[in-house]
């Protein structure tokens, strides 16, 4: 499948923390090829972000870690 026709119909989701008002957030889709998609709510016009299900699990990692935190 052309990545931007699997971009488009993505099962996109959410953190529940991020609450229901459509912004604020970003939202992660699992693509082929163990790839993930990255978009942010704020910004519906830009591309999404697409990465490795590698970094995707050491940033996962890293932020459970408390690694990107302020």
């Amino acid at each position: 499948m052309d990545l931007s026709v699997e971009l488009r119909t993505a099962a996109w989701r959410k953190a529940t923390k991020s609450g229901g008002n459509g912004g604020d957030c970003i939202e992660v889709a699992p693509l082929s090829q163990g790839r993930v998609g990255i978009r942010d709510t704020e910004a519906p016009d830009r591309p999404p972000f697409v990465v490795s299900g590698s970094v995707w699990a050491a940033f996962i990692d890293g932020a459970k870690k408390g690694e990107f935190d302020f």
